[in-house]
């Protein structure tokens, strides 16, 4: 399976599923990645959304007073899910690959992606799209994972649990998205002035507390993308032994924190 495919299948089977993960995880300032995202347009500004899934980050553009939204996924299940929210119905959501926008040039303010951007492939077509429709002077900027903040943390112990089973198995590796998507040096390579952006990068490393009762800890940590090819006995015993291995605090928590990157570059005026 391609990680084309992967990603398609995945979003098929569920929807929802990042908002679902990471939309309750807290920084220091109580702020989700979501909101870090959603704060940067100024009111009125015009956004894309790329890679949109079920709009949860749309809506809270249209909080904010973001005007002309648009949300591109290529996950029509995805798109399903996003315009059953009553707060998007005035939202354009379009079904389209990143490397291919079927929307006019020099259209959008800002570009916004959260943990999407580091997934897709053909990464320097998109980027050249992205400079295709930012107007001169308009920003991308993107959240991007960057694993579990300690060791002892239920994704540290997940990561584990599945690479053994990966071992064990003999599993094929699937490589998702490019590398030079998830750090600024990366960034850099890919937003130079030869691709229509200034090459002056922004980063800001994070933190986010994602705590949880073991269950829902599970929920959070669990539905990556490679697990689709675990058969379902295997992830029942990968389940079964994270379970056993967490070690809830005196709060009734378990301990998760997960580090991520906000990444923006800027088109060149």
């Amino acid at each position: 399976m391609t990680p084309d495919q992967l990603l398609r299948v995945y979003h098929a089977r569920h929807p929802g599923a990042t908002a679902r993960a990471f939309a309750d995880g807290r920084g220091e300032d109580g702020r989700s990645t979501y909101q870090l995202l959603a704060e940067l347009p100024a009111p009125g500004d015009a956004v894309l959304d790329l890679g949109c899934g079920d709009g949860y980050l749309l809506e809270l553009l249209v909080g904010r007073g973001c005007r002309d939204l648009v949300g591109v996924d290529m996950s029509p299940e995805e798109l399903a899910a996003a315009a059953a929210r009553p707060a998007l119905a005035g939202v354009r959501l379009v079904e389209a690959r990143a490397d291919a926008l079927p929307l006019p040039a020099a259209s959008v303010d800002w570009a916004l992606s959260h943990m999407a951007f580091m997934l897709m492939s053909e990464i320097e077509a998109v980027v050249a799209e992205l400079a295709r429709m930012l107007r001169p002077g308009g920003r991308f900027a993107t959240v991007v994972g960057g694993g579990p903040a300690a060791e002892d943390d239920a994704f540290a112990i997940f990561l584990r649990l599945f690479r053994d089973e990966q071992l064990s198995r003999g599993a094929e590796v699937v490589r998702i998205g490019d590398r030079r998507t998830r750090e600024a040096v990366g960034f850099a390579a890919l937003f130079h002035p030869g691709a229509g952006f200034t090459g002056e990068i922004e980063e800001t490393a994070l933190t986010l507390r994602h705590d949880a009762p073991a269950e829902r800890a599970w929920e959070i940590v669990s539905p990556i993308y490679e697990m689709l090819l675990v058969p379902a006995d295997r992830q029942a015993a990968i389940r079964d032994r994270f379970l056993a291995e967490v070690a809830p605090g005196t709060n009734g928590l378990v301990p998760c924190r997960l580090r991520y990157r906000l990444l923006a570059a800027r088109r060149s005026p």
